[in-house]
C-alpha cells in the first residue's frame, strides 16, 4: 500500500469554491479548451483553468517539506512529471542548487515559466515511455497530474515513475463520498480518472507503486 502524506491538503481545504457555478457554464466548451493546456488554460478566463498564472511563492514551503521529508541535498536529482510551469523546481532548485527536471505537455507553460528554470523543463507526453535511465533520479514527483490520464495511459505513467525514482510522491484527486463526487466532476476540467481511495490504492499497487508516498485531494 501506498504512504499517505500531507503537502498540499491544508492549503487545499482553504481555498472556496462554488460547484454550482462552475457547472452553469458552457462546461464541455470549457472542458474542450482547457484539455489543450495552452493560454487559455493558465492565463484566459478563470472558466477555462487558472484565470491567470502568476507565482506568488507559495511553492516555497513545499519545496522545504519535501527537503526534509526526502533528505535532499545538492546531490539529489528532481524529477516534476507534469510540472506545469515549473514553480517547484524552481524553489528546489533555489534551495539546494541541484539537478531539477520538469517535464509537461504545455508548451505554453515552458514558454511562459520563470526564464531561469526553462531550461530544465522537457516538452514529454507522459502517456508514453520515458527515456530516463532506471532509477535516475533520487526523487519523482506528480503533483494533480496523473488523473488527467485515461487508466490505460494512468498505469504506463505510474509504472515509468516508479522505475525511474528511488523514491516518489504523488498527489492526485480522489473522492471518499457521493458529495465529494458530485462536487469534483462539476469543478474538475481536465480530470479523466474519478477514483475513490480504494481505486487509486488499486491501480498504483497494480504497477508497482508500493511504499511509496501519495496524497489524496478531496472537494468537501
Amino acid at each position: 500500500m501506498a504512504n499517505i502524506v500531507n503537502f498540499l491538503t491544508t492549503n487545499h481545504e482553504s481555498a472556496k469554491r462554488d460547484y454550482l457555478e462552475r457547472m452553469s457554464i458552457d462546461k464541455p466548451l470549457c472542458m474542450e479548451v482547457a484539455a489543450k493546456f495552452s493560454k487559455d488554460y493558465w492565463d484566459g478566463d478563470r472558466k477555462y483553468g487558472y484565470g491567470g498564472y502568476r507565482y506568488d511563492g507559495r511553492w516555497k514551503k513545499i519545496a522545504e517539506a519535501l527537503i526534509e521529508k526526502y533528505n535532499l541535498t545538492s546531490k539529489s536529482s528532481i524529477l516534476d512529471v507534469g510540472c506545469g510551469m515549473g514553480h517547484l523546481i524552481y524553489e528546489l532548485k533555489n534551495l539546494l542548487n541541484c539537478r531539477v527536471r520538469g517535464i509537461d505537455i504545455s508548451e505554453y507553460a515552458k514558454s511562459n515559466t520563470i526564464e531561469s528554470i526553462r531550461e530544465d523543463i522537457e516538452i514529454v507526453d507522459i502517456k508514453g515511455p520515458l527515456y530516463f535511465m532506471d532509477q535516475e533520479f533520487d526523487l519523482a514527483v506528480s503533483i494533480m497530474t496523473l488523473h488527467n490520464l485515461e487508466i490505460p495511459d494512468l498505469e504506463l505513467s505510474i509504472s515509468e515513475i516508479v522505475r525511474v525514482s528511488r523514491a516518489s510522491y504523488i498527489a492526485v484527486e480522489s473522492y471518499r463520498d457521493s458529495q465529494e463526487l458530485f462536487n469534483l466532476q462539476c469543478w474538475a476540467l481536465t480530470c479523466q480518472s474519478f477514483l475513490s481511495p480504494r481505486a487509486w490504492e488499486w491501480v498504483l499497487s497494480k504497477n508497482g507503486y508500493s511504499d511509496r508516498d501519495l496524497e489524496l485531494l478531496y472537494f468537501s
